[in-house]
């Protein structure tokens, strides 16, 4: 095996287990709340949908990636590798959708009461469920007509299709992020006088949530830009390096790796969580 094989299955190697352990630590602080009947925010059912599609996106693309970096480069018959796309591209999309989901419902819910967003502010945390399951059947019915008719219709029609659906859902995140840093700044000049008479005031949950979301949505939107000019560059060149190529794998898996430490980061219910472990775990050690 290549010094540069082994370097670059290494990398993958790294980059799938730390987005695995971050998003398996982020659904069992979910079940941990659900089972002992913790504090829930409103948006916890789309993080809980985002999440299992980023960990479906990285057991199907990180996992694969770095065995064939390895070494392992048939380790999958033909079924096993339609499959294997299957579940990628539908988890990819459900990542995709369910991000825009959460900041435009975020941006609902922050909007002033005399906005025109304000009449659906009671209705949007019933229906969030409800969009977050459309958005699975939704990918996966295309997911599988695609995967049925690939080979009848044509590549650019298809092409077209996907940079529509993705790029009309990017303009939207990013309307949603400015929207959200409007709303912000006109709510800190609000409250500007509170704070410089209450040195003690503290953000809201609503205002940390919010700043989560949009670091979230930032994240995703630089991440997949830049994927995309290298995704473009890998289809455009003739010949591209093997570096190029690689380096384009790793960008487009960065978002699932990296998106559940950044909801954490920004959640005290987490810190709490694991706080309390580490103190239980002390306390037995001591008994």
């Amino acid at each position: 095996m290549d010094t540069k094989d082994w370097a670059i299955g290494m990398i993958f190697l790294l980059q799938t287990t730390a987005g695995l352990l971050g998003n398996c630590s982020l659904l069992y602080h979910f079940l941990f709340l659900y089972l002992t009947g913790g504090t829930s925010r409103s948006t916890d059912l789309i993080l809980k949908h985002m999440t299992l599609a980023n960990l479906l996106v990285l057991l199907s693309k990180g996992i694969p990636e770095t065995l064939a970096a390895l070494g392992s480069k048939h380790f999958l018959d033909d079924f096993g590798c339609k499959l294997l796309f299957y579940i990628q591209k539908v988890s990819r999309d459900v990542s995709i959708g369910t991000t825009c989901i959460l900041s435009v419902f975020q941006v609902i819910m922050i909007s002033p009461r005399d906005s025109r967003w304000a009449q659906l502010q009671g209705k949007a945390p019933r229906y969030l469920g409800t969009f977050s399951i459309l958005c699975w059947v939704l990918n996966m019915i295309h997911g599988y007509c695609y995967a049925v008719v690939d080979g009848k219709i044509k590549e650019t029609v298809y092409v077209s299709y996907i940079l529509f659906r993705d790029g009309f859902r990017l303009v939207l995140m990013v309307w949603t992020s400015g929207s959200m840093v409007l709303i912000m700044h006109r709510h800190k000049q609000q409250v500007r006088y509170i704070h410089r008479h209450d040195q003690s005031a503290r953000p809201s949950p609503e205002t940390t949530a919010t700043q989560s979301i949009l670091v979230l949505v930032c994240c995703f939107v630089s991440l997949w830009t830049l994927s995309s000019i290298f995704h473009t560059c890998v289809t455009v060149f003739n010949n591209p390096s093997f570096w190029l190529k690689n380096t384009s794998k790793l960008i487009s898996a960065c978002f699932p790796a990296l998106s559940p430490y950044i909801l954490m980061s920004h959640d005290t219910r987490v810190s709490r969580f694991y706080k309390s472990c580490w103190l239980s775990i002390h306390l037995v050690k001591y008994i």
